[in-house]
């Protein structure tokens, strides 16, 4: 069992642009099956952890029914932000103490933080990410929100090529 950031970047390390669009990853050639493809890795998924700018997103591009099996929280103070019928928790306060409930939703599989990047630095800053997997589009955005905005350190594990996509697998630094 890991926690485990896995996002998609521009090569300038921007993951939506300064209106929350993903229209530069959307059009792009992925295959969810092939290497670092999204199927095999939520196969893997038993909860996630998303900010309210990413869960907002999915409310207004994919919506109806929640998208997701795995049990889900939405970091946010907004009370209400929750689409009826959603069965999402939310949770205000240090990813720490939110961390442990997320890992026993979870069993023996993995959790994922969604995202977006103040969201993950949040778990990167209190030592709680073991691994981030970024799959890099050909294009930059330069602006928008960051992929981490926060210092910090990793060893590259793994790499691969997923369509038009650069892929890596890094785990924290010791």
């Amino acid at each position: 069992m890991a926690t485990i950031y896995f996002t998609a970047a521009t090569l300038d390390g921007f993951i939506v642009d300064e209106t929350d669009s993903l229209d530069w990853l959307v059009t792009r050639d992925f295959d969810p099956n092939g290497p670092f493809g999204y199927e095999a890795f939520v196969a893997e998924v038993g909860a996630l952890a998303m900010g309210s700018s990413t869960y907002e997103w999915i409310v207004k591009n994919q919506p109806g029914q929640w998208m997701y099996a795995q049990p889900s929280w939405v970091l946010t103070s907004r009370p209400g932000i929750v689409a009826a019928g959603h069965p999402v928790r939310t949770f205000d306060g240090d990813v720490t103490n939110l961390h442990d409930e997320l890992v026993a939703a979870a069993g023996d599989k993995d959790v994922w933080v969604v995202g977006g990047g103040a969201t993950a630095a949040q778990f990167v800053a209190a030592g709680l990410i073991d691994e981030m997997v970024v799959t890099y589009a050909p294009c930059t955005l330069g602006a928008g929100a960051r992929l981490l905005p926060i210092r910090s350190e990793w060893e590259l594990i793994d790499v691969g090529r997923n369509g038009e996509f650069v892929c890596a697998r890094w785990r924290t630094a010791a």
